[in-house]
C-alpha cells in the first residue's frame, strides 16, 4: 500500500528529520537515504520498520541538519599544533615563504570543528523521531487499506449475487438439456431404425446424455465458489496482515471460475463465468497492494 509520513525533532546539536514513503509491491523492499554520519544506525532503523511493515517498496530518508556556528564550535588544537610544526619546517627550508594568516588557518579544513553529539544521544533522538514517523506512516496505510477493503467487499457482494442467481438454474437447465437431446436423437433414430434395434439405441443414447449431463453439472463449483467468497469476506473482516491469504483465495476463486466456464453449456452460465473472472481480476490487482 502507499503511505507517507514525516517527523522532525530539534536537539542541542541540530534538527533530525525522518521521512517515510511507500508504493505498492508484492514484497517488502526497503531503501535508505541517510547522512553518512548516521549510517551506523541503518540496521536499527531497518529492524524497526520490518516489525511494522510487511509489504511495499518503502523509502526511508534520514537527515541531520547541524546547528550553525555558535557555542558548539571549537578549535582543533591538535591540528593547529601540527600546522605550526609543519610551517616551521617549511620556513627553515624556505625562509622567504609567507606565514599562514589567522583567516587562512580558520578556513583550513578541520581547524574549526563541530562538537559531536554522542552516539547514545543520537540513538535516543532517532528512536523518538522514528516512532512519530511510523505512527503517521501506519495510519496513512491503514486509511488506504480501509478504502481497499470496501472495494473488495463490494466485488464479493457482486460475485455472491451472480452465484445466487445461477445456482437455481442448473437443475432445470440439465433437465431441459436431457429432454431435448433425447427427443432429437429419438427423431433421428425413428427415421432410420426399427424395432428392438431402435429401443437398444435409445437406451444407449439416454446413458450418454446422462453422462454428459453429469459432466456439465457445476453444482460443486458453485458450492466451492460460495465457500471461497465467504472465507474472503471473513479474512477482510478479521483484518491484520491479509495480503498473502487473499492472494491464495484469488487463486482458488479463479480456478473455480475457469472450471465453471469450461463446463458452460448455457449462455447464462458462460456469461456468469466471464463476469466472475473479470471481478476476480479486479480483486487480484488490488489484493497485491494489501499488506
Amino acid at each position: 500500500m502507499t503511505g507517507y509520513a514525516v517527523a522532525s525533532r530539534e536537539s542541542g546539536h541540530g534538527t533530525l528529520t525522518i521521512e517515510l514513503k511507500s508504493v505498492n509491491s508484492r514484497f517488502l523492499d526497503l531503501q535508505f537515504r541517510i547522512n553518512d554520519d548516521l549510517r551506523a544506525f541503518e540496521p536499527a532503523l531497518r529492524e524497526a520498520i520490518i516489525q511494522r511493515v510487511a509489504r511495499g517498496k518503502v523509502e526511508c530518508r534520514v537527515s541531520f541538519g547541524r546547528k550553525a556556528a555558535g557555542s558548539s564550535q571549537a578549535l582543533n588544537a591538535e591540528l593547529l599544533a601540527t600546522l605550526m610544526q609543519m610551517q616551521g619546517e617549511i620556513r627553515k627550508a624556505f625562509p622567504d615563504a609567507a606565514t599562514l594568516s589567522v583567516a587562512e588557518l580558520l578556513r583550513w579544513p578541520g581547524v574549526v570543528e563541530e562538537a559531536q553529539a554522542s552516539q547514545d544521544s543520537l540513538q535516543a533522538e532517532l528512536n523518538a523521531v522514528l516512532a512519530d514517523a511510523m505512527r503517521g506512516f501506519v495510519d496513512s496505510r491503514q486509511r488506504e487499506g480501509a478504502a481497499l477493503q470496501a472495494m473488495l467487499l463490494s466485488r464479493v457482494d457482486e460475485m455472491e449475487k451472480i452465484v445466487a442467481r445461477i445456482t437455481p438454474l442448473m437443475p432445470q437447465a440439465i433437465a431441459q438439456f436431457q429432454q431435448k437431446a433425447v427427443e432429437r436423437m429419438q427423431e433421428a433414430l425413428s427415421a432410420s431404425t426399427q424395432g428392438s434395434l431402435r429401443d437398444e439405441a435409445m437406451e444407449r443414447v439416454r446413458q450418454e446424455v446422462t453422462l454428459y449431463a453429469v459432466r456439465m453439472d457445476v453444482a460443486e463449483e458453485l458450492t466451492r465458489l460460495a465457500a471461497h467468497l465467504a472465507e474472503t469476506r471473513a479474512i477482510l473482516a478479521k483484518g491484520g496482515q491479509t495480503g498473502k491469504r487473499l492472494d491464495f483465495m484469488m487463486q482458488e476463486l479463479n480456478r473455480e471460475a475457469n472450471t465453471l466456464g469450461s463446463k458452460a453449456a448455457l449462455k447464462d452460465l458462460s456469461d456468469a463465468a466471464m463476469a466472475l473472472k473479470l471481478l476476480i481480476e479486479q480483486m487480484r490487482e488490488q489484493v497485491q497492494n494489501l499488506e
